[in-house]
Formats: structure tokens, C-alpha cells, sequence
């Protein structure tokens, strides 16, 4: 789509480098993709009526009955009501009867007819016309402070052949403002035409950027605004705070109706919680549900711990309530028999009174005057602590001597006398 900020002499578009915020209407306000354009279809049956595009995306219809051949973003020159108006083609082709007849659009001779192209002078008396746009604007303001009336003002739109402009305001209720009408048509030399619009429809045309960092949705492709209520946001679990379920046009956002219709389908298998579920532990209230995964979070009273339960589990609670019956817990429906510590700790009670019964001194008898702690006898008086029968003296130095091996003299006890030896006695 072209932009109506103006091209230079060799046909490239220049644009006004305002990023989004356009006071032509024409960067990437209502913008339509023509999904039909690489198709084929039979000129002498080609649909001749054709949507333009004027200041801050508003659109209307015009019959192209002198075959003009036309490209979408071109400027071309209508007719309006006693005088002409300079737009830019938006769509045209079969897509335009599948809008007239959403619209409901009556496709007779009360549709407009398309003059000509716009030439480089006409483009050039219109820029001069939109620059009368915002004194006027200050100045009605004022007015409308003098005058103390009840509306606001939000835009003007001149016409391209400077006699009329339309105001574009937004109010509660009705105004009279049939002397606003006689001074401003006095003081600009114009006709007037006042138009009241919504608050949406005024954020439209205003545009901006909102709290998701993309331009207003009612600004580059919403056209029609559907009810919207708090339910919606109950529904997905957000936080009820004006601030932030408000869009800048102070009303409920519209993008809260987008993902209502999934949020609905998975509640359907969520259990209503109108009351606290009933366990021997008390009453657990519900905290937060998640509905993709369908989880929810129950909390007691007494604690500041939130318990998750899954749906099923929910529902088995609500059953057990419902006839009467209190599960033990949240999560089990009776509570499991535990040890106590007495029975758990009852080996090592056995050991300590094993060890408690037995003496310290061994009980064991000491003959020599000596002790005893291996419970044996010792009767040389000294201290046995093996618990043996030690009869050796260990009083006696030489009781620890080490009696010489004879194993190798086992076999020669009794040795044949030899004959005397000489020089000896006698035997």
C-alpha cells in the first residue's frame, strides 16, 4: 500500500518518518491485504466499486463508472456532497463486495462516483487546506470553554476543496451546540459538520502505542468494537484492577474477548468451588486455578501454604462432602498408622539395659591378694587379667626365663656309657 504522506518527482514514496504515528492516516492505518490480487479475473466482469481511504483510516465507497484504471494507494479526487474530497484507494475487486455486503452496504445509486486522478496540484492545495487543521482545533477548543459545553474535541478534517470541515467530538450525553455551530462558521468562513464518535472509535483515530508495545489494534485493523465486560477478565483469572484492564480510551480493552472463547472451553471441565472443601484438618479454600493445566491451589486458614490439587482430586473431595464424609487431607482420604518413636527406638533400649546389668568388677576371685578382672583364679598373688588358671610365680626373677629347646636331644636320653676316658678316675 502506498503511504499519502506525498512521493517525490520520480515516484518513490517518501513518507513523513513519523513511525506509526501518521497525520495523514496513511502509514499502516487500516491497511488490507489483497489476497485476490495474484488471481486471474475477467475484466469485463470486474466489480467498478472501490474503497477509499481518508484521514486517520476512515473509509467509504466509490464507483469507478468511467473505468479509471486505478492502483491501490493512488490519490484520486470524489465527490462528495456539494464539493469534491481527495482519498487514496485502499482496495478494489471482489474484495470490495465481500465488505459492502459485511456492511451492509446497498450496492444502488446512492454510491459516489470517482472523478479523476488526483494531479500534483490538487495534491499541493490539499496540503495547504490540512495545515489549517490544528489552529482550528486550538481555537474550537477555547470556544468550547467559553461556551462551558460538555464535549471533547478529538480531530478535524478539512475538506480537500476548503469549504467544509467535520468535528469529530465525543460525549456522554447530548449536546446542544447549535451556537458552537454559528461561531465557528463565522469564524473560519466554512460549513460545519459535527460528528460524536465513541471513545474507541476516538483512540481510533487518534492511535498510539499500547501496554504490549504494538500500535492500538483499533487503530491499524479493528473495525468493529464488540461489548466487552468484566466477566471476561474473571473468566481468565486476572487481576480485577481498572488500571490495568483499561485500554487510553478508558474503557475495557478489547483484546480481552480475543482468547474468552478458549478460556470458556477449558473451563468446562473445572468443578465450581462455591464453598470451602471439608477435611478433618479444617477448611481449605480455594486460592488460584490454573486452567490449561488444570491444577488448583487450596490454602487453610491456619497456614500460609498453598496446596496443589489436580481436578480429579477436586472432584473425589467435593464427592466425599457431598455425602457427608471428611478426608483426612487434602491429598489422602485416611491417614497412614506411623510407628511411634518407643517401638522404633525399642532395640537400642534393650542394648542399654543389657550393659546396665552387668558389673563392672568382672566378679572373679584373686587368691594371691591380687585383682582379677577376668573372673579366674591366680595363686601366685599376682594380677590376672586373661581370666586363666596361672600357677607360675611371676614374684620369681627367673620365672621368665626361657627353658632351653631339648627336641633336638629327644632321642639320646638314655645314651650307652663309652669306656673311660684316659687320665680319668676309676668308675
Amino acid at each position: 500500500m502506498g503511504c499519502s504522506c506525498g512521493s517525490t518527482k520520480d515516484g518513490q514514496v517518501s513518507g513523513c518518518k513519523n513511525n506509526g504515528a501518521c497525520n495523514t492516516g496513511g502509514c499502516n492505518k487500516m491497511n488490507v491485504f489483497d489476497w485476490l490480487s495474484n488471481m486471474d479475473m475477467p475484466m469485463q466482469d470486474k466489480f467498478d466499486v472501490v474503497e477509499v481511504r481518508f484521514k486517520n483510516g476512515r473509509k467509504e465507497v466509490y464507483r469507478n463508472s468511467d473505468k479509471i484504471t486505478l492502483t491501490t494507494g493512488d490519490a484520486i479526487v470524489v465527490e462528495v456532497p456539494n464539493g469534491h474530497h481527495i482519498g487514496h484507494v485502499s482496495m478494489q475487486g471482489e474484495l470490495v463486495r465481500l465488505q459492502m455486503q459485511k456492511k451492509k452496504i446497498a450496492n444502488d445509486g446512492e454510491v459516489k462516483k470517482i472523478y479523476r486522478l488526483a494531479h500534483q496540484k490538487d495534491l499541493e492545495k490539499f496540503e495547504e487546506v490540512k495545515k489549517r487543521e490544528l489552529p482550528t482545533l486550538y481555537r474550537t477548543r477555547e470556544i468550547l470553554r467559553d461556551l462551558k459545553l460538555p464535549m471533547k474535541l478529538s480531530d478535524i478534517e478539512y475538506q480537500a476543496d476548503n469549504t467544509k470541515a467535520t468535528f469529530f467530538y465525543s460525549a456522554d450525553d447530548r449536546v446542544d451546540f447549535r451556537e458552537l455551530i454559528k461561531i465557528l462558521a463565522g469564524d473560519f468562513k466554512i460549513r460545519v459538520e459535527m460528528r460524536q464518535i465513541s471513545l474507541r472509535q476516538e483512540a481510533g483515530r487518534l492511535g498510539g502505542i499500547g501496554v504490549c508495545g504494538r500500535e492500538l489494534c483499533c487503530s491499524t485493523w479493528l473495525t468493529d468494537f464488540k461489548n466487552v465486560a468484566t466477566s471476561a477478565a474473571r473468566y481468565q483469572n486476572l487481576s480485577l484492577n481498572p488500571s490495568k484492564l483499561s485500554g487510553q480510551c478508558g474503557r475495557l480493552k478489547c483484546c480481552l474477548n480475543y482468547e474468552l472463547e478458549t478460556y470458556m472451553d477449558a473451563l468446562e471441565g473445572i468443578p465450581k468451588i462455591e464453598k470451602p472443601l471439608l477435611t478433618e484438618k479444617g477448611e481449605a479454600t480455594l486460592q488460584k486455578t490454573d486452567i490449561f493445566r488444570r491444577i488448583m491451589w487450596f490454602g487453610f486458614r491456619e497456614e500460609n501454604t498453598w496446596y496443589p490439587l489436580n481436578v480429579d482430586r477436586v472432584n473425589e473431595i467435593l464427592k466425599l462432602n457431598a455425602e457427608g464424609k471428611k478426608p483426612a487431607d487434602l491429598n489422602l482420604d485416611v491417614l497412614q498408622e506411623k510407628l511411634s518413636i518407643q517401638t522404633l527406638n525399642s532395640d537400642l533400649e534393650r542394648m542399654d539395659k543389657k550393659f546396665k546389668s552387668k558389673p563392672k568388677g568382672g566378679g572373679g576371685h584373686n587368691a594371691g591378694g591380687g585383682h582379677n578382672a577376668g573372673g579366674g583364679h591366680n595363686a601366685g598373688g599376682s594380677s590376672n587379667t586373661g581370666g586363666g588358671n596361672n600357677r607360675r610365680n611371676t614374684n620369681n626373677p627367673n620365672s621368665n626365663k626361657r627353658r632351653p629347646d631339648n627336641r633336638d636331644n629327644r632321642g639320646n636320653r638314655n645314651p650307652k656309657p663309652e669306656g673311660p676316658k684316659p687320665g680319668g678316675p676309676k668308675p
